[in-house]
């Protein structure tokens, strides 16, 4: 099956599970729910919730126990962007094609809709917990999955890396601070998909640590790809990008060491199927949009 044909497949699954976590609205939180679908269902690649069904997956075949947290990595990354959005923090118009989610529901309602589906990814994965742990070692992975994602959401992770980047500016911003927000903002959410994923599966502290730091190199070579197609499609963005301080060709190099650091990582998964990680790992570095 090929990357993209595979990752379809993974897409439907996931937004199948998202469906059913909105049908319990009622007439008081109508408006608030359709405002969590407007963003949740506008064309998200679904990237990281796919990739801990598959980090799951390498050590489990029981999908039923991750898709809980699955949808609530992408719970809390929908929000994030929401959020991002805002007047007060990026000020855009426009996500994936279709006007943000305050230009449609307001401001008040987007900040609202922000915490909501944050509230709601913790709630669906507790509930799941409660529910499903027949033993206290099930209940322990669930607890520390959930603590890995909280950790990487959090002011130590993508909160922390948006507090640099409202903070920082032009004039403020270098690049140790630059890598230091795409670390957080961008690999943080994508290790914490790795690592909840194996977490759940059952793996060994070894190959969570392995997946961990793929996911780091992953995440950076995925970020500054995006400011390379993005200086491609206008080269005159106003924008903190990692073109603010290196050439063209040398952003280009460091998506190819990262990668390279990335696929290295795979290879010492000696006896494991982890090829989906490294059709990923070319996908991703070598797409076009």
């Amino acid at each position: 099956m090929s990357i993209t044909r595979e990752l379809k497949c993974y897409m439907d699954l996931i937004d199948d599970y998202l469906k059913t976590s909105m049908d319990h609205k009622n007439s008081y939180q109508k408006k608030i729910y359709e405002a969590m679908e407007y963003s949740l269902f506008t064309g998200g690649k679904r990237l990281r919730p796919i990739i801990a069904l598959k980090a799951y997956e390498i050590f489990d075949a029981n999908l039923e126990k991750i898709l809980p947290f699955a949808a609530a990595i992408e719970m809390i990354h929908t929000y994030s962007l929401i959020h991002d959005d805002l007047p007060s923090m990026d000020d855009d118009d426009f996500r994936r094609g279709k006007p943000t989610n305050h230009k449609v529901f307001g401001e008040a309602m987007a900040i609202l809709t922000g915490d909501g589906l944050l509230n709601l990814a913790f709630e669906t994965m507790l509930n799941y917990t409660i529910n499903n742990s027949h033993s206290i070692d099930e209940y322990k992975c669930y607890v520390r999955a959930m603590e890995e994602i909280s950790i990487y959401s959090g002011t130590n992770g993508m909160i922390g890396g948006q507090v640099l980047d409202v903070l920082g500016g032009f004039e403020n911003m270098d690049e140790l601070k630059l890598i230091y927000m795409y670390r957080t903002k961008t690999a943080g959410l994508i290790q914490a998909s790795l690592v909840s994923g194996a977490i759940i599966g059952g793996a060994n502290d070894e190959y969570i640590e392995k997946l961990r730091k793929f996911g780091l190199n992953l995440g950076l070579a995925y970020q500054i790809k995006d400011d390379i197609l993005d200086y491609a499609e206008d080269e005159s963005i106003n924008k903190m990008t990692y073109l603010k301080y290196f050439d063209l060709n040398t952003c280009k190099e460091e998506v190819e060491i990262l990668s390279k650091k990335a696929m290295d990582i795979l290879d010492s998964f000696n006896g494991i199927d982890i090829d989906f990680f490294k059709d990923l790992t070319k996908f991703l570095i070598n797409r076009n949009e």
